[in-house]
């Protein structure tokens, strides 16, 4: 369940820091905290006119559906790792 919630904007510290013991709920977190950080940075690329908001609209989206993925996954006990963005996630170390 904790795993889970880590992709919910920034309660993806809990598993980062409630269960520092399971690489399961780290490996969900770390893919948690890269989402939250993706969303910063299109809602600070949101402020270029109409470019940012097509931006932010898709990527918005984009984002969603991987949100929903990983909850999905982490739910059902599943080490997924997202397409692009979990790369990065790979690299976090705590």
């Amino acid at each position: 369940v904790i795993a889970a919630l880590g992709y919910i904007g920034i309660l993806c510290l809990l598993p980062l820091l409630l269960k520092k013991n399971s690489p399961f709920a780290q490996h969900h977190g770390k893919q948690g905290l890269v989402l939250l950080i993706a969303w910063c940075l299109l809602w600070v690329g949101n402020i270029i006119p109409i470019i940012g908001q097509i931006v932010w609209a898709v990527g918005s989206v984009l984002l969603l559906i991987l949100m929903i993925l990983g909850i999905v996954n982490a739910w059902v006990g599943k080490m997924w790792e997202m397409p692009v963005l979990g790369e990065y996630a790979k690299q976090i170390k705590i």
